[in-house]
């Protein structure tokens, strides 16, 4: 570079530098100047060799991320500063975390040491998914750290994305998807509304190129009819809203490329068919208290809907209940001009600066009196569910982004306190949503004054009253109920630690059968056993000798295969099967071999045939459709024809699953008589409810001149447990006949 070029762009780089301090959203003091000063400083001297793959100086890129984090998102002086640092430590020798720590506090060096772990995350050449899945957890990690780490490393990718002209195309798609999958969401979430429209933008500009040309053209050419259309419907409601004395301004907004793309493929029809290509926004100011903020918005709500028929089931109002965000806003949808549905966005100055700034406005607004608001318990929540070590990546990801998109409902605690769950969630959610040990020991629940199933879906404005017992305890069915991330979580966690309880039991159980075949209990014996019986880990073996379904015969069955040496060393030869690895054998797992499909709501085993248009494999997510000639066709959720199927035949569809036949349960029926007296059923139902791995399912008696006769349905793991339950009943005082039917 000649020195005319080299002036210039120091030229430059000052000029970048002022204008960053003049657009700060918050108002800085001079010991914040001071503080950016320093940052700007170290920044400079720790790129000064740098340049990006544009060939402009790297300084340019930290310059650029601190703007946005000043003027879009609205942070401190803190956040600017650490915003200008967040590649210096990486890039450069000279400076270390703790060189930062000295000169910058505390605060600065741990936002800076939480962008630099991420960073050096992403660095790894090449992830698979499931890598990808575990450094989005261990970015979100930080979020304990300071919420402001994971904001910078938004604005960081929001300038990555905006400056990727110069990148290959494989590495343009790939951190593009990268964005759609992860960073958008987290956007929404923070409530960056901004940035996480203009991240799905540029993210669909480099995965579907063409398709986003095509809207983006349409959009321009279509924006002078737009302009129209506002000018049209202002128009009409202006004299109205100015003898009330209003203090507004009405502008469009443009729906985003991305969430047109996601309409005309959700509707299935092209751009010139989408209607609500935009919004009408109603922005009023008001310095007043809350009370007739609220009014005013109602009331500009009403002058709206005099000239303007509303759709009554297009109403949302989130100033009496806000988004978990903090998002804030009265949104209708009316027949406009020209006969065209259109939406109307309602909001004060303040509601809509938390809509463009999130987290920021947020807390510029808050509050002292204010309890913990939801970003707060949501980066909580977030933190539980990211410590939970059961957990796997791809499932926590994908549980993650659920949760970020989900629409939400609103129900009450039967105190009257307001609570916000994911749409879709059940009474057992619930539960867990209030605590964790709350939802651990529910035993039922009541929705508005009537008991109701622990997985029946809650509605906006139900009153939840949760039923406890100390006897309750989560089990396998619980799963199909529970639909949040927590709530699964914790469900998955508890029933692991039963099965490792149920795993020690069996460990002594096994140790004193095979003490009685003469055969030590030892990693050999163990390895040993596993194979036999085709297993995976030690605990899988424990757990099927503690529920019973490997009794005493198959444990025979296996010491006499031992006890014919010859025979097992000629076996052992012409098999050669390895021994099983002692981290794969001692694996702290009850492992799962899907072996079996089960259909419709009793699992009952039927004659079945796999679909060849999908190819269903053990495991997979499934459902039974009855064919007219072939019988019950098995096919997988995904299958390309199962919309199709299910909407056209659902009377036809039966619920399905595969299951590991070895950790099955069975529903047996037993049947009673005997001599009546008091306390007899007290006794019966002590005795089975006593048989830990029995479940009651249902039970009847009838009485007659002195005898009784009854039928109780119990659900079992298998054979052995339900012989050694009525053996137990046999010996009840005054029962004579207890038979299996």
């Amino acid at each position: 570079m000649t020195e005319v070029d080299i002036e210039k762009e120091n030229a430059a780089i000052a000029q970048a530098y002022k204008k960053l301090l003049k657009v700060s959203y918050t108002t800085l003091t001079d010991d914040d100047k001071k503080l950016i000063r320093s940052a700007f400083e170290v920044a400079l001297d720790g790129h000064k060799n740098q340049r990006r793959k544009s060939g402009e100086a790297y300084i340019f890129h930290p310059l650029a991320v601190a703007k946005i984090v000043a003027q879009e998102i609205g942070l401190d002086a803190t956040s600017i500063a650490s915003a200008l640092l967040h590649d210096v430590v990486e890039d450069s020798p000279d400076y270390s975390i703790e060189d930062i720590e000295k000169q910058f506090g505390k605060t600065v060096a741990t936002i800076v040491d939480g962008l630099t772990k991420i960073s050096s995350l992403s660095k790894e050449k090449d992830m698979d998914v499931s890598l990808q899945a575990e450094n989005f957890r261990k970015m979100l990690l930080t979020l304990n750290d300071d919420v402001r780490v994971i904001i910078i490393k938004i604005a960081d990718r929001l300038h990555n994305m905006q400056t990727m002209d110069s990148m290959r195309p494989d590495k343009q798609i790939k951190i593009a998807s990268e964005t759609l999958y992860i960073y958008a969401p987290l956007a929404h979430r923070i409530g960056l509304y901004n940035i996480k429209t203009e991240l799905e933008d540029l993210g669909l500009k480099y995965t579907e190129p063409d398709v986003y040309n095509d809207i983006l053209g349409k959009i321009k050419e279509s924006k002078e009819q737009q302009d129209l259309y506002i000018n049209q419907f202002s128009e009409v409601i202006k004299n109205s809203l100015d003898k009330e004395n209003l203090d507004y301004t009405i502008k469009g907004r443009p729906k985003s490329i991305f969430s047109i793309r996601k309409k005309m493929l959700n509707q299935g029809v092209p751009f010139d068919e989408v209607y609500d290509k935009f919004a009408i926004r109603i922005i009023y100011k008001c310095d007043c208290d809350p009370k007739t903020e609220k009014f005013l918005a109602w009331k500009i709500y009403s002058i709206v809907t005099d000239h303007f028929r509303p759709n009554p089931t297009r109403l949302r109002d989130w100033i009496s209940s806000p988004k978990s965000t903090g998002y804030e806003a009265l949104h209708i949808t009316v027949m406009g001009p020209k006969g065209r549905w259109v939406e109307v966005q309602i909001r004060s100055e303040r509601m809509n600066e938390i809509a463009e700034k999130g987290y920021a406005a947020h807390y510029k607004y808050k509050q002292e009196t204010e309890k913990e608001d939801s970003l707060e318990t949501w980066i909580n929540r977030l933190q539980e569910a990211l410590e939970n070590p059961e957990t796997n990546a791809v499932d926590f990801v994908e549980q993650f982004k659920l949760n970020l998109y989900s629409k939400e409902i609103f129900v009450f605690t039967p105190a009257g306190e307001l609570k916000s769950l994911p749409k879709g969630a059940t009474a057992l959610d619930f539960a867990f949503n209030i605590h964790t040990e709350v939802g651990m020991k529910t035993r039922g629940a009541k929705v508005n004054g009537k008991l109701v199933p622990l997985s029946h879906e809650l509605k906006s404005g139900d009153q939840v009253d949760i039923l406890t017992s100390e006897n309750a305890k989560p089990n396998s069915n619980w799963l199909d109920y529970a639909t949040t991330a927590r709530s699964r979580a914790k469900i998955k966690s508890a029933l692991k630690e039963d099965k490792r309880q149920i795993g020690e039991d069996g460990k002594e159980i096994l140790r004193r059968k095979l003490k009685q075949l003469k055969i030590t209990l030892n990693e050999e014996s163990i390895n040993d056993m596993v194979r036999y019986f085709k297993l995976k880990t030690s605990l899988d073996l424990f757990y099927r000798i503690g529920v019973g379904s490997i009794d005493n015969n198959m444990l025979k069955s296996y010491a006499s295969s031992r006890s014919n040496a010859f025979m097992s060393y000629i076996k052992s030869k012409i098999s050669r099967k390895s021994p099983i690895k002692k981290e794969e054998l001692e694996k702290d797992e009850v492992t799962v071999n899907y072996d079996s499909l089960v259909f419709g709501k009793e699992e009952e085993k039927l004659d079945y045939k796999l679909a060849n248009c999908c190819n269903p494999i053990p495991g997979d997510n499934v459902f039974g459709f009855l064919t007219v000639n072939e019988g019950l066709k098995v096919h997988k959720y995904n299958c390309p024809n199962a919309v199709s199927l299910q909407s056209n035949y659902a009377y036809r569809i039966m619920p399905a699953k595969w299951i590991d036949s070895t950790q099955q349960e069975f529903l047996v029926r037993i049947l009673i008589s005997g001599i009546d007296h008091i306390g007899l059923v007290n006794e019966i139902t002590r005795v089975i409810s006593e048989n830990m791995l029995v479940n009651m399912k249902s039970i009847s008696f009838e009485t007659n001149d002195g005898l009784f006769s009854g039928k109780i349905n119990v659900v079992v793991k298998n054979n052995t447990i339900i012989k050694k339950l009525l053996e137990k009943l046999k010996k009840i005082n005054g029962i004579d006949k207890v038979r299996r039917v």
